[in-house]
């Protein structure tokens, strides 16, 4: 089917289709192997499912006990709701709410969760927010993709004792971005060399 005919739907079910084929327990690798497939555009709401999708996964693959299915149905779900342009028209961003979302579903937490879990994932969200922000426009959704990812292997070796394995994003999708922002952008492999 070629790219444009496909759904929202049907890119995100591919998606999750495609993680259990994933043994990395890298959320950076297991995004650049699912990233690179044909349902994945550079930018585009499918990054809601995708993102939050590769920490579960990462997750599961070092030894974190989770149902994986049932969780990538269930971020499926919310990440289908998220709206495209959320980092321009909302003042938040898709990745980052796709990865809140999974810590969210790794804790089986909710809108009136007691405790601190509540709060921890708005603060990582927060977080992300934050280091997005510094960066700087316009939207990137592979860059905004490394962030989330990023900080989620700290934030998962700390809360849960998971060892996800820390790779340094270097983007390769710069190309195909006709926004990026070339030097500027933290994860260049211009400044990967230096």
């Amino acid at each position: 089917m070629a790219e444009r005919e496909l759904s929202l739907e049907g890119r995100a079910r591919s998606i999750v289709e495609a993680c259990a084929t994933q043994t990395s327990a890298s959320p950076v690798e297991v995004f650049e192997a699912l990233a690179s497939l044909d349902v994945v555009r550079m930018h585009g709401p499918e990054h809601h499912v995708l993102d939050g999708a590769c920490v579960l996964t990462a997750f599961r693959n070092a030894g974190g006990q989770i149902d994986l299915d049932a969780a990538l149905r269930e971020l499926m779900r919310r990440g289908l709701s998220m709206p495209g342009g959320a980092c321009g028209y909302w003042g938040t961003d898709g990745a980052a709410m796709s990865v809140g979302a999974a810590l969210s579903i790794i804790e089986e937490t909710g809108p009136v969760t007691p405790g601190d879990a509540w709060g921890s994932h708005m603060d990582f969200v927060a977080g992300c927010l934050r280091r997005m922000a510094a960066i700087g426009g316009p939207r990137c959704c592979k860059r905004n993709a490394y962030v989330a990812l990023d900080e989620a292997v700290g934030y998962v070796r700390e809360r849960y004792g998971v060892p996800l394995a820390r790779v340094r994003p270097v983007c390769h999708h710069a190309a195909r971005n006709r926004q990026c922002l070339g030097a500027r952008c933290p994860f260049s492999p211009a400044r990967s060399l230096a």
